[in-house]
């Protein structure tokens, strides 16, 4: 079985995130969705809330495992037991960072594969970061998520996620 690893923080999922996760499985028979914690970065919604909209995204594909991690990318996909990492791509500035960080993972995880691919051109604009910062400001976010979870954001808003 061909297995890829995505991971990301998902704070909170968008639709370049599905994007990638659909051309994933294209390619491979199971995509292992993971959200690595970092406890340097804050985050809007806690990790149990981003568990459950990616549950909620992608529980109608029976090929898609949501996990979470706390430790390297490296150890994970060691536990996935798979040498394929995905990574999505909007502009230059992704390609230049993911990069390095290919070049670190790979001297780390000899045999490590790291794809590169691009969202769709519509998606180009799309973030979580973007998304967190029009929360902020009380703007409107529902163009940049999936359908399956504007409802459950719009919830999360309402009462602080964390």
């Amino acid at each position: 079985m061909k297995k890829c690893v995505f991971a990301g923080t998902f704070d909170p999922v968008t639709i370049g995130h599905k994007d990638i996760v659909e051309k994933c499985l294209h390619m491979f028979d199971q995509v292992v969705v993971a959200i690595l914690i970092n406890p340097n970065k804050g985050s809007m919604f806690a990790l149990a809330d981003r568990i459950a909209l990616l549950q909620k995204v992608f529980g109608g594909y029976k090929n898609v495992k949501i996990v979470s991690f706390d430790g390297l990318l490296v150890d994970l996909l060691k536990k996935e037991q798979t040498m394929f990492y995905v990574r999505g791509i909007r502009n230059s500035t992704d390609y230049e960072y993911e990069t390095v960080m290919n070049y670190t993972n790979t001297e780390r995880l000899k045999g490590l594969t790291t794809i590169f691919l691009p969202t769709s051109q519509e998606h180009l604009h799309v973030s979580s970061s973007l998304v967190r910062e029009l929360i902020k400001f009380g703007a409107a976010v529902d163009t940049y998520l999936p359908e399956e979870i504007k409802s459950d954001i719009k919830k999360l808003i309402k009462k602080g996620s964390k």
